[in-house]
């Protein structure tokens, strides 16, 4: 982070009237880690650099240091410099299970209508195929072929051996981890993003070089500028409805980043699980198109039809799809024949079910965007035009305390530490709209209960305080 950026972040740092500039700079940096600005990791400009950029003595970089220092934000070291950091927190357990609790930290629709309807019409090819041995490393020819057409029909001509089945897109984010990189390396990641891909880049020792989100969506030249400074051997994106942020990456954006990706020589997995979601009726290309034979595309029948399916697939060129299918060796042997059967009738089905899974969305996020507006009119987000939830940004830093409190009210809800791989992000929550309307009413009226309380109380963080978030 050099001097001039850092010095842009921080926009008008000083309190009007205020004569504490060192009170005011340290505030400032403080709150650009807190909200992930800053990345935990995040090298900072030399103090007589910053300085000259802020127009101040650099007596106050120094002291704005020491005070960021013992709040366990900012960590030197002699001849190494200084950067950023997220202060450690005591460990998590997960909760049992509640009926009573609202679960927000999940957004995850249920099952689009016609599954049973699709499981009846797979019976009978089931039986056919019990005179087989039921393998499938690469997945059932015929699920290949549908899914090469679905790419197709977006503009991105495919061939069904382009295509690999997984079980689930997390696991083909795993198996694209074991193809590209080993212990050490780097992979460059969106903060914030996806909880589980950060967890499954650690569990493969790979070190993920966040880059922070704008309001406006993507830093286009952060990412440039970590792709020069890091060379990190793998990326993993959310272009479609970002999880959490429901932001969407425009064409423009795509042609550019796909351009860097290239120049770079630089794998990237692009997450496809949110691209179904699509509120709007001007879908955009694949990234794939813009990015060539260096993109990995994942996608999932989770969000778009049911989590129960257990579903995702690869598309990439064929050769990376041969040595994925070898790679996968060492995690599974194939997908379900079954399911795939399942998968297989819901995509020759007809348009309405997805139609209809769109509409009922709409509505439950048109009534939380109410709900919200109404009940915590402090509380600020962009309506996405998909996806399946609002990231909030809260008056106070209390993200994670409030998660905790929240499970006293009946609610369970992910906090915006969850979303980074160093935590921060504590002006930030998400709340899916993925609950009937009446649970999303009682969901925010507890919310909103617990966040008075939390406001009145700072209430400390519980012990089980962690949630599982999908």
């Amino acid at each position: 982070m050099n001097a001039r950026r850092l010095a842009h972040l921080l926009g008008n740092w000083r309190r009007h009237g205020s004569r504490q500039g060192t009170a005011d700079l340290a505030a400032g940096l403080r709150l650009l880690i807190l909200d992930g600005r800053l990345p935990a990791g995040t090298a900072l400009p030399p103090e007589r650099e910053l300085a000259a950029a802020l127009d101040v003595s650099r007596t106050m970089i120094a002291g704005a240091w020491e005070r960021l220092k013992a709040d366990g934000l900012v960590v030197s070291r002699r001849g190494a410099g200084s950067w950023t950091a997220i202060p450690a927190t005591a460990g998590h357990r997960e909760p049992p299970d509640d009926p009573d609790t609202i679960d927000l930290a999940r957004a995850v629709p249920p099952a689009i209508a016609g599954i049973a309807a699709a499981a009846e019409a797979a019976a009978p090819r089931l039986a056919t195929e019990l005179c087989s041995h039921g393998y499938y490393e690469q997945g059932m020819p015929d699920l290949r072929e549908r899914l090469a057409d679905r790419y197709t029909a977006r503009g991105l001509p495919t061939t069904p051996d382009q295509i690999l089945v997984t079980n689930g897109a997390h696991v083909a984010f795993a198996m694209a981890l074991r193809l590209f990189t080993g212990p050490g390396d780097r992979v460059l990641i969106e903060q914030p993003t996806y909880p589980n891909a950060i967890e499954a880049i650690l569990g493969a020792h790979a070190v993920p070089v966040p880059v922070a989100m704008t309001e406006s969506g993507w830093d286009l030249d952060g990412v440039e500028a970590t792709l020069r400074q890091t060379a990190p051997r793998l990326a993993y994106l959310i272009p479609d409805f970002q999880n959490p942020t429901g932001a969407r990456l425009d064409a423009d954006g795509r042609r550019r980043l796909g351009a860097a990706f290239r120049r770079a020589r630089t794998p990237v997995v692009i997450d496809e699980t949110n691209v179904d979601l699509d509120f709007t009726a001007a879908p955009l290309p694949p990234f794939s198109a813009f990015g060539g034979d260096l993109v990995v595309a994942v996608g999932s029948a989770g969000k778009s039809y049911w989590g129960g399916l257990r579903l995702g697939w690869v598309r990439a060129p064929a050769e990376v799809i041969a040595r994925l299918t070898t790679a996968r060796r060492g995690l599974d042997l194939g997908s379900a024949v079954f399911e795939q059967l399942v998968l297989s009738e819901l995509l020759d089905g007809p348009p309405e079910p997805m139609l209809d899974r769109r509409r009922v969305l709409v509505e439950r996020r048109d009534t939380l965007v109410a709900l919200l507006r109404e009940q915590c009119p402090d509380w600020a987000f962009t309506v996405p035009d998909g996806g399946l939830s609002l990231w909030c940004l809260l008056p106070a830093p209390v993200s994670t305390r409030l998660a905790a409190v929240a499970q006293n009210f009946g609610v369970r809800i992910a906090p915006g530490s969850f979303f980074t791989p160093h935590g921060g992000l504590e002006r930030y929550l998400r709340v899916p709209y993925t609950q009937p309307v009446d649970v999303l009413g009682e969901a925010v009226r507890r919310l909103t209960a617990a966040a008075a309380s939390v406001a009145e109380c700072r209430a400390p963080i519980a012990e089980n305080g962690f949630i599982p978030v999908t």
